[in-house]
């Protein structure tokens, strides 16, 4: 589950930030800039947002912003790493509770750091209703389980280092910061923390409170720990399958819809269009009357690869959003018009629809971007009932496939309540700052779910399957969904 896991941070790192100087390898993170370069990096910065950002004031008033910003101009009175300066600026876009306004967390830091033999926290954690739980241990140390709530770490109370970790984190909701601390928590911690060797661990199993003292590990360490462990059943994020899973139960595992295969072509649908049609056709073929699409840990991608499934199962004309609001500034129309440079030869694209809008819409005025309809597939489709499960790590388009479904009526939504949102503030785009050249993330747009639903939420499944808090040996959730279909 460690790799896993891994694997969809990473691969959401590339996706958005592949481009920036945060994304090198060889980035010098112990260059230094001086205080007049900090401020006025800085000022640029919350002008940036205050320019480009769809709703900075969204989930924090301008006054207390305001507040956020003297409180932290004034710290800039001594020279900070570049290391120093990208956690410092974050934890400033992060302040808005807003999910796409972010600057990416210094991946390569802690690469570089774990790569010369650097110990960290050795737990990934499960966090359920603000309760941080061991979800994974990689300590060696057999007097912890999995499922143990941890209560404190060196004495300071857990919820305590989830709030401070968590400040680096860009989320709409808790909820959604706390699903992306079960992927990040170790390296979160590194980063407020710094290097620590030994962990005291404050644990509870039941109503007995026990303290264990383990040591903090290298990267080789934890990898001899995970490959001593039982196997548990864990999701595949890249994983693209499709089998009967009863006698007239089909199950579909899309997989992520990017081209996962292909980094250098990300976002070439062709083969994935190929997958979808094979599997439809097989699914019906061996007589599939009901099908469940499985959405769980789906890092999500482009509606370009989610619709070519999603017209197999639709019976009406659908489209991801029922609004597309995009703010006019000069940040985005600059983006926007390097991403046209990069799109030499191409005569439509939406890049130059967005060009000609910015060019007549009044700078911060926002305007409605009409997203076209998708049809229901000609000829052959599946006309069989419909599942779709879902969970707290269905992100981005998954959770979009999520409230098409359940918004057109296409199917029953099932499992946990995804953390991220279908109505959100999206569409990332991204400016310079001058002097560091730190690249900050601003959503442009904001993005109403298909129903109109203008409230900020996640899709909540129509049947609740909780997630296991200790894995077991198969697919328990699966499983159970497929007891109700055949129940019901």
């Amino acid at each position: 589950m460690h790799s896993i896991r891994r694997h969809i941070f990473a691969f959401a790192l590339v996706l958005s930030s592949a481009s920036g100087p945060a994304a090198a390898a060889d980035v010098d993170w112990e260059q230094t800039f001086q205080p007049k370069q900090l401020q006025e990096d800085f000022a640029s910065l919350y002008r940036g947002l205050r320019s480009a950002h769809a709703d900075l004031y969204a989930h924090r008033s301008k006054a207390a912003y305001d507040q956020r910003y003297e409180t932290m101009l004034k710290r800039f009175t001594r020279p900070l790493t570049r290391l120093e300066t990208q956690l410092a600026f974050q934890r400033f876009a992060a302040y808005g509770n807003v999910a796409h306004s972010r600057i990416e967390f210094p991946s390569s830091a802690f690469d570089a750091f774990r790569a010369r033999g650097g110990r960290s926290f050795p737990i990934y954690l499960r966090i359920v209703d603000g309760v941080a739980y061991v979800g994974e241990n990689y300590s060696g140390d057999e007097r912890i389980e999995v499922g143990d709530e941890i209560v404190a770490i060196n004495t300071t109370p857990m919820t305590r280092w989830l709030e401070r970790t968590g400040e680096l984190i860009s989320a709409d909701t808790p909820y959604i910061a706390h699903s992306l601390q079960e992927f990040t928590f170790p390296r979160d911690l590194w980063a407020v923390a710094g290097e620590i060797d030994q962990f005291e661990l404050s644990l509870r199993r039941g109503e007995k409170l026990k303290n264990v003292t383990i040591n903090a590990s290298t990267r080789d360490e934890q990898q001899k720990a995970a490959a001593e462990q039982p196997e548990v059943f864990t999701l595949d994020s890249s994983e693209r399958s499709y089998r009967m899973v009863d006698t007239a139960i089909g199950y579909l595992r899309p997989g992520p819809f990017y081209n996962a295969e292909q980094p250098g072509a990300v976002w070439d649908n062709a083969a994935f269009g190929t997958f979808i049609d094979e599997a439809f056709e097989s699914l019906l073929e061996n007589g599939a009357e009901q099908l469940i699409i499985d959405l769980r840990e789906n890092p999500g991608g482009d509606n370009s690869f989610s619709d070519l499934m999603l017209t197999w199962i639709a019976n009406k004309p659908f489209r991801f959003c029922s609004a597309f609001l995009i703010r006019s500034s000069d940040e985005a129309a600059a983006s926007n018009a390097a991403r046209l440079e990069q799109q030499a030869g191409a005569v439509e694209s939406v890049s130059k629809l967005f060009a000609e809008r910015y060019a007549t819409t009044q700078r911060g005025q926002s305007f409605e971007f009409d997203i076209p309809y998708a049809e229901p597939r000609a000829g052959k489709r599946f006309t069989g009932q419909v599942f779709a499960l879902i969970n707290r790590h269905s992100y981005s388009n998954a959770v979009n496939v999520a409230a098409i479904i359940q918004d057109y009526h296409f199917g029953i939504i099932a499992g946990e309540k995804t953390s991220d949102m279908a109505t959100t503030y999206g569409a990332m785009e991204q400016f310079t700052l001058p002097n560091t050249g730190i690249e900050v993330g601003f959503p442009k747009a904001h993005i109403i779910r298909p129903s109109g639903e203008r409230r900020v939420d996640g899709v909540t499944p129509d049947w609740v399957i909780p997630s296991p808090m200790v894995a077991g040996r198969t697919d328990e959730v699966l499983e159970a969904l497929v007891a109700r279909i055949k129940a019901d």
